[in-house]
Parts: C-alpha cells; sequence; structure tokens
C-alpha cells in the first residue's frame, strides 16, 4: 500500500508530463487556471502537499506544511497561534493569495494579508502552491504567487472519524467529522478545536523561557460544506468555515499580558452546469474578519465576490478558461473605507502532439480607488527522454495597498499606489528532480517606512531572484527520500539585502515504511543567513538546524495512533528577534474512524 503513497507523493511534487507517467499523473488534479486539469497540462511552478502528506507528517498548521517545500520561508513572532509570515520565493506575506475552496482569505484590514498561523488543517484534499506571478488569473495580491486550499470531497456512503492529541504546554487538539453522500447529495461537517497554555512570545536571545509569562491560544475551527446535484449537467454548492480564535502576544519591547479574539468566517454559494465540453460555474463569496484587542482597538473587514467562468473544450485536449468578477473590499468599522474591482479574464492551453503544454493568460482590473491594470502570463512545458521537462513562464503582476495600509490614522498613506511585478522562471526537471532560476522585478515597492512611521512606495526598483533544487525519490521500496534547497537573493533598489529572508535554506525528509502498518518519518530545515533588518542589519536569526520525528501505527482499518517530536535536538533558535521558538515538544494522538 505504502508503494501507492509515495509514487502518488512525489508525482504531486514534481511532474514530468510524458505517456509513461500519465496514470500516476492522472489522479492529481490542480487549479492553477481556475478550473481543474492535471498536473502534466500545468506549466506553472505547482507543487502539491496531498491529504497523505499531511496526515502522515501530522502538521497542525498551513505554516507548518508550507514550509516543507522548497522556496518557502516562515518567520514567527512565538509559537502556536503568534503572528506568522510566509516568504514565497522571496516576496512576503501580503503579496501571496490564500483561497480556501476558491474564497478569499486575504485580510483587508491587516498588515500581513493571509493569517497562516490561523489555519489548523483538518479534513484537506490538498493544498496546493503555484509560484511566480499569478496576476494575469488571480488578480491583485497574486505577485508571489496563489496558495489554495482545496478540502475533503465527500465519498458515497457515511463515513465519521475523531482525533485527540496531547503534549507540552498543556496543549490538546480535538478533531471530528461526519459525512454523507449519496447520488444526489453530499453533507459533511467538520469541527476543530486546540487549547495550548503555550510559552512566552517574547523572550531575549538564549534567556530561559520560564522567566516569562506563557502566552495561551485556542482556535476554533468549524467547517460545513454541501452540495445537490440536480442530474447529471446542474449542481448546487454551498460551503463555509468559521475560524474563532484567542491569542494572548507580546510586543517587540517585553512580556506583555495583550491578547486579541478573531473570527473569520469564509461562505461560498456556486452552481455548476455542464454542457457537453463545457463547464460554467456561477458564484458568490463573502469573506469577513473581525480582531478585538485588549486596548480596546478593533477591526471589521468584508470582501464580496460575484463571478462567473467558462470552460470550453476545443480539440481532443485544449481548453479555454473565460470570464468576469466583481470585488468589494470593506474596512467596516475604524476606517469605514472601500473600494470596488472588476475584472474579465481569459487563459488558453492547448496540449500539442508531442506532449507540448503552451498557456496563455490575460487579465484586465478596474477598480474605483486605482488605475486600471491589465496583467498577462505565458507558459509552456516541453517533454524529452522519457522522464525529462523543460518549463518556462512569464509573467505579470501587481499589487494593491490595503485599506489598512491606505487609511490607518497613525500608519496610513493615501499616496500609496499599486506596485507592479514582472517575474520569469526556468525549469528543467527528470524524474523526481527539479532545478528551477527564477527572478522578480518589483516597481514602487510597499513597504513600512521607518523614517516616516507609515507605510510608504520604495523608489525604483527591487530584484528578488534565486535557484529552488529540488528531489523526492524512492530507495529500495520502504523508504522515501526528498530535498530541497532554495539559494536567495533580494534586495531594494540600493542593492541592500531586504529583511526576514534567508539567504540558503535547506529542506529534508526520511520516510520510512519498512515495518507493517507502521510509519516513520523525519523531517527539518537547514536556515542560512538571515537579519532581522534591511541591509544585512540587525539580529542574525539564521545559521541553524532543526528537525521532528513522527512515528504513527495502525492497528486497524478503525485505530491509529501516533507520536510526534518537534525540536528532536532541543536547538534554541528565533525566526524572529525577540520572539521564541518552541524548544523540545512531545506529541501523542489516535484517530478513530467508521
Amino acid at each position: 500500500m505504502h508503494r501507492h503513497t509515495l509514487s502518488l507523493v512525489a508525482a504531486a511534487t514534481f511532474v514530468a508530463s510524458t505517456e509513461a507517467r500519465e496514470l500516476t499523473l492522472d489522479p492529481i488534479v490542480v487549479s492553477a487556471s481556475k478550473t481543474e486539469q492535471s498536473l502534466r497540462s500545468v506549466t506553472a511552478n505547482t507543487d502539491v502537499i496531498t491529504a497523505e502528506e499531511i496526515a502522515e507528517r501530522r502538521y497542525t498548521t498551513l505554516a507548518e506544511a508550507l514550509n516543507s517545500l522548497a522556496g518557502v520561508g516562515i518567520a514567527a513572532n512565538g509559537g502556536l497561534g503568534k503572528s506568522t509570515s510566509l516568504y514565497l520565493r522571496g516576496f512576503d506575506s501580503k503579496r501571496t493569495l490564500v483561497l480556501i475552496d476558491g474564497i478569499r482569505y486575504n485580510d483587508n484590514t491587516s498588515m500581513d494579508g493571509a493569517s497562516f498561523e490561523h489555519l489548523i488543517l483538518g479534513d484537506i484534499e490538498r493544498i496546493e502552491v503555484i509560484k511566480g506571478a499569478q496576476s494575469g488569473i488571480w488578480g491583485s495580491d497574486a505577485s508571489a504567487g496563489v496558495v489554495n486550499i482545496i478540502t475533503r470531497k465527500t465519498l458515497p456512503g457515511t463515513e465519521a472519524k475523531a482525533r485527540y492529541e496531547r503534549g507540552n504546554f498543556g496543549t490538546e487538539k480535538y478533531a471530528a467529522s461526519i459525512a454523507y453522500a449519496s447520488e444526489a447529495l453530499d453533507v459533511r461537517l467538520d469541527a476543530q478545536q486546540i487549547a495550548s497554555d503555550g510559552f512566552s512570545a517574547y523572550a531575549r536571545r538564549y534567556a530561559d523561557l520560564d522567566r516569562y509569562e506563557d502566552d495561551a491560544y485556542k482556535n476554533r475551527t468549524l467547517g460545513l460544506s454541501a452540495g445537490y446535484r440536480f442530474d447529471g449537467e446542474n449542481t448546487l454548492r454551498f460551503s463555509h468555515t468559521d475560524i474563532d480564535v484567542y491569542t494572548e502576544y507580546d510586543g517587540t519591547s517585553g512580556d506583555s499580558a495583550a491578547n486579541y479574539r478573531k473570527d473569520e468566517k469564509l461562505s461560498r454559494l456556486s452552481y455548476e452546469n455542464r454542457f457537453g465540453d463545457t463547464l460554467t460555474t456561477v458564484y458568490a463569496n463573502r469573506s469577513t474578519f473581525e480582531r478585538d484587542y485588549s486596548t480596546g482597538t478593533a477591526y471589521d473587514g468584508r470582501v464580496d465576490e460575484y463571478g462567473v467562468h467558462s470552460r470550453i473544450g476545443y480539440r481532443k485536449s485544449d481548453f479555454i478558461v473565460f470570464g468576469g468578477d466583481y470585488k468589494t473590499f470593506e474596512h467596516l468599522n475604524r476606517l469605514n473605507r472601500s473600494y470596488d474591482n472588476k475584472a474579465v479574464f481569459v487563459t488558453n492551453t492547448n496540449i500539442l502532439a508531442t506532449g507540448t503544454v503552451l498557456t496563455e493568460s490575460l487579465r484586465r482590473d478596474a477598480f474605483d480607488a486605482f488605475s486600471d491594470k491589465t496583467t498577462g502570463k505565458i507558459g509552456f512545458k516541453h517533454p524529452f527522454m522519457g522522464e525529462g521537462y523543460l518549463g518556462a513562464n512569464y509573467g505579470s503582476a501587481y499589487n494593491v495597498p490595503t485599506l489598512y495600509q491606505l487609511y490607518d490614522p497613525t500608519y496610513g498613506n493615501t499616496a500609496l499606489k499599486p506596485e507592479e511585478t514582472r517575474s520569469y522562471d526556468i525549469t528543467v526537471g527528470f524524474g523526481g528532480v527539479s532545478l528551477t532560476y527564477f527572478e522578480s522585478r518589483i516597481r514602487d515597492m510597499i513597504e513600512y517606512d521607518f523614517t516616516a512611521s507609515r507605510y510608504g512606495n520604495i523608489e525604483g526598483t527591487s530584484t528578488i531572484k534565486g535557484i529552488e533544487a529540488a528531489c523526492k525519490q524512492e530507495l529500495g521500496s520502504d523508504i522515501l527520500v526528498s530535498l530541497g534547497y532554495t539559494r536567495l537573493d533580494a534586495e531594494n533598489q540600493r542593492g541592500e539585502n531586504l529583511r526576514r529572508r534567508a539567504k540558503e535554506s535547506l529542506k529534508f525528509g526520511l520516510d520510512y515504511y519498512g515495518i507493517p502498518k507502521t510509519h516513520v518519518a523525519i523531517s527539518g530545515e537547514y536556515v542560512g543567513s538571515r537579519y532581522d533588518s534591511d541591509n544585512d542589519q540587525g539580529a542574525q536569526t539564521g545559521r541553524y538546524t532543526v528537525a521532528s520525528l513522527v512515528a504513527d501505527h495502525t492497528f486497524s482499518k478503525h485505530l491509529k495512533i501516533y507520536a510526534k517530536v518537534d525540536n528532536i535536538t532541543d536547538k534554541y533558535y528565533q525566526s524572529v528577534n525577540n520572539y521564541a521558538a518552541s524548544p523540545r515538544a512531545y506529541y501523542v494522538g489516535m484517530e478513530v474512524s467508521f
């Protein structure tokens, strides 16, 4: 059984567009062009984290799972539930669009876009990470790429699952789900809760964490999805996710008793119609974000989106996707500001007789607060020598300022204008090995100006470039080895290195399946030189290696137990200066299914 899992994981991460691997690739589909398609027909650099990987590695948060990939860096202001920044190919969080079943998760009232620290992984089918400029398909917030989370589909019949985990820092995790599907109706309900006493978010370097007060965290996530098929051509679907969190945090100058509560609600109603080779989807999405701080400050935001898109197949394997959407972004209470965005887009994909894949995308966005933007992308992937492939992509992108960056009374700047990005990448791969060169140029980058104490556009062009090397290979029938190396050069217009980007990193993993019904894995990363301030200034927060160990045993089809050790060497490190990372910690859990 584990052979099937190994092949599936390897195929999801490293894709060669060849007939020899077609049977392995066909089960893996992604949504890179607003429609599901096989990985072999996607030109964009795309990594897929499968449900099997999430379960076997016992990832808790989205940030933890993403940090297993080459080209991804994570910096956190403390432990579980504390502010976490994602660096995708050197771009920070607010330049990565995050979607949950097509619903935007980027918070327009915040400084950092999506709250990666609050996304708890439950019944997830896959996580797609589409790298490179994607505004030609998705619009603003996709300069670095797109993280698309797809929840699990319901299989025919009734199924129920439950999971309990306990570990250090008074941490307890509960999860339960129940699902039912018939020929016409499917319904799924998921519930998760994490509660932890935690450890201090603030800690001076090499200080004893016991000197400080603990910073607790609690997360309750509920999910509901339902679909009704009127017939073979028409389907109505609804989904809703409610994420309710409480977290205690510390400032940059010392320990504190500050906390905030956040309630995030994501809803989608969609209607699908199939007519021959045409699939049309009409949808309405709503994302709401409410944050209430113990200091008395509150932030309420809302994004409403309405859209339609159609996929039309032509010839044998070619297709075109076109449509439009309308979005409103609102900051409801503190600022009482909003802006609108209307867009039309088209993407074309051709698969030639040689196996070569060609894609072209074009999008036009109109804002009532900014100048209109036209963006696009082109890409190709060409197979050679059985399991080899050569691919390249070029795209343009833009990021508009958030309402917080524009209008916050203290830090906002109404003179901000959108930043513009041009990026390209070239990849060569063979089997489970790939090598990518990427480069992005960002004009008028939006950053916090520490001199003026507000947000501003950095005049000139900032450059982010580097290489990614990745390998995922089976050794014999029982071992899977994965490696991912990134070398990064991220500089502002003055040639100064941007802060909190590691100049190099190495991700590693080894999975062992040689013991019947048992899986053991060790995974981790080496983080190279990294500084807390621009121009290699401030504290050095890199040059360390940290690893985790996980083991699980399947007693029956109904019962599985597992154990996990984070930071097995008890390495002391900080990804953000004066903010603590977890010391060695132990967790055990059990999972039952019916």
